[in-house]
């Protein structure tokens, strides 16, 4: 058989529309990229070759991506104090910043936007988030752990990476794929994705705003609020939705498709769970989709329409004649409000959940399992959610049991038979009373609701999936009125008590499935559309009074 031309496995490596925008983009670089490569035969060879093949495919689609390779135990490895391979380093004589591992998967994402960043010689950070930048007075070396099963990985490395480039003189990073360096994993005990120290102290569990970012960077602690020092950018609009779930999409779509000028605002990854969610079984037109393709096709479709502002939290709402709805970065003002802020993960409540978050306890399958294959873990819960997170960490190849309060899972049919044709073993009528540990995850104390038995249960890890609760804060601080268990109260149009203010999705609780919330979503646009026409508070003078709830 004839061998292939490089071309022709350049080509095959990345499809030709995938080849033709990232030549584009590249090409339209003003400056070099040099990459420096180091691997070493002979150990950890798969990853190696991984490696090579993506960055000489990299550098095949554009002369502006200049890629040099070197032998882990070479001179050059030993002058840039390059110790583990695969290592990818990045226009060394200007920048501090290395990725340790192999960028696949979701972290191809992070590895694009090196290239870009580095060949724009701009860390493109806003106004606000340089200001704190240039506060800092000492170093920071950062290190970020990632997964290439990680959707929420790639926003939190390019946050490293752009303050690298804006302050190289003060900053370096190090990514680190925690499946290449499962023993630097294991050492700063990061087994949830993606967490960020700077100066071996942990900084960031989870994803953050850019300006959050640079603000835990320069405190040395993770920072939960971010005030402008300055006013923040005014953006007029008619229609203002929080949150860029499947609901929050559905209804930015429908109110533009209505004449309506709208914003949507994200606060973390577009399409909520759904982006964490490894394979959707019950999405109407698919038999079978990851969670985060859907997303994708989701978030493709609103972007037609609508101007999304991710990675933007609100921090204060005002009612009136115009609403202001002010986010970390600007000023927004609408006519109408349209929450759709979702639900999030319900603890357990036990003691070691929170002390060992991180070093064993999980909340993502798809982000964190890989770490624990060939390890054993236990699942909390007993629905879909639950099963499907099972499911997925036995596929991977981690020993999982399921951990169930009742004696009957709650999960649909499809998805429990599952479990049976699996042989993944379940612990009915059992609950959990413990997680103990000393640096990570040893052992569960679990308890026989049916027997009274209590016992410890040796694992390595803790999965919870025992359902959500409704992110509410806002609503609350609105005065929006809660129905008994905690969501958000609506009435048949998706109206809540306070004019102006509707909601959709998870938040205003019920069945929790994706296209019952992007239905909510559509409905409570639609509505916002007939109310903007004919107002529904001034129309008629007892329905000032409230709205109907259900």
């Amino acid at each position: 058989m004839a061998e292939k031309r490089p071309e022709q496995q350049q080509r095959s490596f990345w499809g030709e529309e995938v080849e033709q925008s990232l030549r584009a983009a590249f090409d339209a670089l003003p400056h070099e990229v040099p990459v420096m490569l180091f691997t070493e035969k002979g150990r950890n060879d798969v990853l190696n070759t991984a490696a090579q093949d993506l960055l000489r495919s990299f550098s095949k689609i554009s002369s502006k991506i200049v890629l040099r390779e070197f032998d882990l135990n070479g001179e050059e490895a030993r002058k840039r104090n390059v110790t583990s391979a695969p290592t990818l380093v990045f226009d060394p004589d200007r920048y501090s910043i290395r990725y340790l591992g192999v960028p696949y998967g979701e972290e191809g994402r992070t590895l694009v936007g090196m290239l870009l960043l580095v060949g724009f010689r701009t860390g493109n950070m806003n106004e606000q988030s340089i200001k704190v930048l240039e506060r800092m007075a000492s170093r920071r070396e950062i290190k970020v752990f990632v997964s290439p099963t990680c959707p929420y990985c790639p926003e939190q490395a390019i946050n490293a990476v752009k303050a690298a480039i804006e302050r190289p003189e003060k900053v370096s990073v190090e990514i680190i794929d925690i499946q290449s360096n499962q023993e630097m994993a294991n050492r700063y005990q990061a087994f949830s994705v993606p967490q960020t120290f700077a100066n071996e102290v942990l900084i960031a569990y989870g994803a953050q705003a850019e300006e959050l970012f640079a603000l835990s960077l320069e405190k040395l602690e993770q920072q939960t609020v971010f005030i402008p020092e300055t006013d923040a950018e005014l953006v007029e609009t008619d229609v203002v939705v929080v949150g860029g779930g499947p609901a929050g999409l559905a209804a930015g779509i429908y109110t533009v498709r209505s004449g309506l000028r709208t914003a949507v605002i994200e606060r973390g990854a577009l399409g909520g769970q759904v982006a964490t969610t490894p394979v959707v079984e019950n999405y109407p037109g698919f038999n079978r989709v990851p969670g985060k393709t859907l997303v994708d096709i989701l978030v493709s479709h609103a972007l037609e329409y609508v101007q999304i502002f991710q990675g933007e939290e609100v921090v204060d709402i005002k009612t009136g004649p115009r609403i202001e709805v002010r986010t970390g970065r600007r000023k927004f003002t609408a006519k109408a409000l349209i929450l759709a802020t979702g639900a999030n993960y319900k603890r357990l409540g036990v003691p070691g959940e929170m002390n060992f978050m991180g070093r064993g306890v999980s909340y993502c399958a798809t982000c964190d399992g890989p770490l624990f294959k060939n390890r054993k873990v236990i699942v909390v819960g007993g629905g879909n959610s639950a099963v499907t997170e099972a499911l997925h960490l036995h596929n991977i190849g981690v020993q999982t049991v399921l951990v169930h309060r009742r004696n009957a899972l709650r999960a649909q049919e499809h998805l429990a038979k599952n479990i049976f044709s699996n042989n993944i073993e379940v612990l009915w009528d059992t609950e959990v009373l413990e997680i103990k540990g000393k640096e990570k995850v040893s052992e569960v104390v679990l308890r026989n609701k049916r027997t009274g038995e209590v016992y410890p249960f040796p694992v390595q890890g803790v999965f919870v999936a025992i359902g959500y609760e409704p992110s509410v804060d806002l609503a609350r601080s609105l005065g929006v009125e809660l129905t008994p268990d905690g969501f958000i109260g609506h009435d048949s149009h998706h109206r809540t008590n306070v004019a102006g203010v509707y909601s959709a999705g998870d938040v205003e609780g019920g069945y929790k499935q994706i296209v019952t919330a992007m239905g909510q979503g559509t409905e409570a646009a639609l509505s916002v559309f007939e109310d903007l026409t004919h107002p529904y508070w001034t129309s008629e003078p007892e329905k000032q009074a409230g709205v109907a709830r259900v």
